[in-house]
């Protein structure tokens, strides 16, 4: 849908998403007390999906595959957390601390992303994807080794508590101002450029584009992002352990881009809160001696997902049940609606009536002119 300028399609993940957050946060400030289960799978939701839409710039637009993304939340929910450490008994709990340590936390990873921007301008493929994934290791380790008086060391960081109630409000405003800048840049000519860098870096070097400056970009971004996320995380635990942001972890993110489409940034939502729930739920429902068959039944959903996305012989299933097709059932296209018409013939400037009956008489040609017969 179409109106002006303006493109239904573009904005409908802000609509959704600033619905949710209008509702669930006017219901808590208005005195609902939901469980406190559901709060912290919504926290858990919405810091899955800035990572996922974050990584999403350099994995599906710049078209660099990335393992360091736990990197950069580690770090920007150690130095967020240490900050609002810091700052909690001066200024208290608030906004204003949480403000800072946000900063704090996204200036830090994005400090972390030049560093492995500059290396990544000359490796790409499981080149790069080495050198970010030693990097994550890197920083789990230096953390993990600290001393306990400066980031806890084995034990965690402990990190302030921010209020449940409303933390999760906070957290899907924060969803929106990624989606703000992540979607922006995607399509102005910043954007237009990174993509060109992915369909082929050569041609884009040769058409005059900044490669340099544009790979810059997307990871000091992207690495920004995750730290805000970060952040996030320290507000939404009590300890920051550093064991938490492995390898593994860093694949379940990327998982998150891949599933919901290389490109795609609605994709990466939907993927993003489907694997926080699902991995939320079997949890939950998978204690004791089944706590076991927990990976083994997130690794076969995945799988089946997998499949279903992306097997030929379901294409046509996919074409017939798909959210597009759903809609176009639900709202028929009826063209006695359609108004303004540019090019209804009412309204095309003509020199002749289009009700007259046109007629052409053909005359056959004399050749016996000039003598010839």
């Amino acid at each position: 849908m179409k109106i002006g300028n303006f493109k239904l399609r573009h904005y409908i993940n802000y609509i959704v998403i600033g619905i949710l957050t209008l509702v669930l946060g006017t219901m808590s400030l208005t005195g609902t007390r939901f469980d406190n289960s559901l709060l912290f799978l919504l926290e858990k939701v919405a810091i899955s999906i800035i990572l996922a839409v974050s990584l999403s710039l350099v994995v599906g637009f710049l078209g660099e595959l990335s393992l360091g993304h736990a990197g950069f939340m580690c770090v920007g929910a150690y130095l967020g957390g240490k900050v609002a450490t810091l700052l909690v008994p001066m200024l208290g709990n608030g906004p204003l601390t949480f403000l800072i340590a946000l900063i704090a936390g996204a200036g830090a990873a994005a400090i972390c992303g030049i560093i492995i921007g500059i290396p990544a301008l000359r490796l790409r493929g499981d080149y790069l994807a080495i050198v970010t994934l030693a990097f994550g290791e890197i920083v789990k380790s230096l953390f993990q080794n600290s001393s306990d008086d400066s980031f806890g060391g084995s034990l965690g960081l402990e990190t302030p508590r921010y209020d449940k109630h409303y933390l999760f409000i906070l957290a899907f405003l924060l969803v929106l101002v990624t989606l703000a800048v992540i979607q922006n840049l995607i399509r102005s000519k910043h954007g237009r450029a990174i993509t060109a860098i992915r369909d082929n870096e050569i041609a884009a070097l040769a058409s005059g584009t900044n490669v340099t400056k544009y790979k810059l970009l997307a990871f000091t971004l992207s690495a920004a992002f995750a730290g805000v996320a970060g952040v996030l995380y320290s507000y939404s635990n009590y300890t920051v352990q550093s064991a938490k942001f492995g390898y593994n972890y860093s694949i379940e993110i990327l998982v998150m881009v891949v599933l919901g489409g290389m490109g795609s940034i609605n994709g990466s939502i939907l993927a993003a809160a489907l694997i926080t729930w699902l991995n939320t739920k079997l949890a939950t429902v998978l204690t004791g001696d089944l706590a076991v068959l927990q990976n083994l039944l997130y690794a076969l959903i995945l799988i089946v997902i997998v499949i279903y996305n992306n097997a030929p012989a379901l294409k046509g299933f996919r074409d017939k049940y798909n959210l597009g097709a759903l809609a176009e059932k639900l709202i028929k296209h009826d063209p006695a609606r359609v108004k303004d018409d540019k090019a209804k013939w009412d309204v095309v400037p003509t020199k002749i009536s289009m009700d007259e009956i046109l007629s052409v008489d053909l005359v056959p040609q004399d050749h016996d002119q000039g003598g010839s017969k």
